[in-house]
């Protein structure tokens, strides 16, 4: 009898002691399930898939992207602002994305900024030469890397292509495109060719038609003339006022050029 309930004692408590081993094995699998399986598969969702995809070039091999309730976030660097800005794009186009938080950094080489202001004025007083740039007076700052676009451009194209020239440049960490575009008018064209002839027509001025990344550069905006860009003399900067204002159906004209050598005042 004694011999029975001993048996039976210990029949109870192996299976109590296997069960607790059953329950204690489920659970330290059942944990790496619920976090890091977890998510994973939320990784692995269409949405981030397909804006991974997109970004499977080797410019943005050093890019991460995750997307949670329709917002991908981007990080990591790239070597170039163009591939930051061109990453965005890439990841707003992917199913399931609705809004992208870009927090790329540009990791390329830091040129003092001066330096850079330079080079970029001068690519972009290229830019566009026989597309009318004599019509674009698009502005240039630099501060810390970021670039900042300002001032007028005669179409989109004018714009764009700035924006391209300047996102393309090793050294440049951002850029800020605060460029107004010309509005598109028959009048307003008519009185842009109008004053360009006024202007470079006169023949103490045709000069600065020589170097065509130079000119007097000329905007129109609803029948009111800017003009911008550098010229020799005082008295240049004048003519032009005076032969823009005196073009039919010009409502205005405010006078940005700047003097190259002005005249130093005698201290008496």
């Amino acid at each position: 009898m004694n011999r029975t309930i001993h048996t039976t004692r210990t029949a109870l408590l192996a299976a109590t002691l296997a069960g607790a081993l059953l329950g204690l094995s489920e659970r330290s699998f059942a944990a790496p399930l619920g976090s890091g399986a977890a998510a994973q598969a939320q990784q692995d969702t269409p949405a981030a898939s397909d804006a991974a995809a997109r970004l499977n070039k080797k410019e943005y091999r050093n890019v991460k992207v995750a997307v949670d309730n329709g917002i991908a976030t981007l990080s990591g660097t790239v070597d170039l602002y163009e591939y930051k800005a061109d990453a965005e794009k890439r990841v707003h186009k992917a199913n399931g994305v609705s809004t992208v938080r870009n927090l790329i950094a540009v990791a390329g080489p830091s040129i003092p900024d001066q330096q850079l202001q330079a080079k970029l004025q001068e690519k972009l007083a290229d830019d566009r030469v026989f597309y009318g740039n004599a019509f674009n007076a698009i502005s240039l700052g630099v501060e810390n890397g970021v670039v900042t676009l300002g001032g007028h451009a005669l179409d989109y194209p004018s714009r764009d292509s700035a924006l391209d020239l300047v996102s393309t440049y090793p050294g440049v960490k951002d850029v800020v495109d605060k460029i107004e575009v010309d509005p598109l008018s028959i009048i307003d064209s008519q009185i842009r060719m109008a004053v360009f002839r006024a202007v470079y027509g006169f023949p103490t001025l045709n000069r600065y038609a020589i170097d065509p990344a130079k000119p007097i550069r000329i905007s129109v905006q609803n029948g009111h003339v800017e003009l911008y860009g550098m010229v020799d003399t005082q008295t240049d900067k004048d003519i032009a006022f005076i032969r823009a204002n005196g073009v039919p159906g010009v409502f205005s004209v405010k006078n940005y050029l700047q003097v190259a050598n002005p005249p130093t005042k005698v201290q008496k």
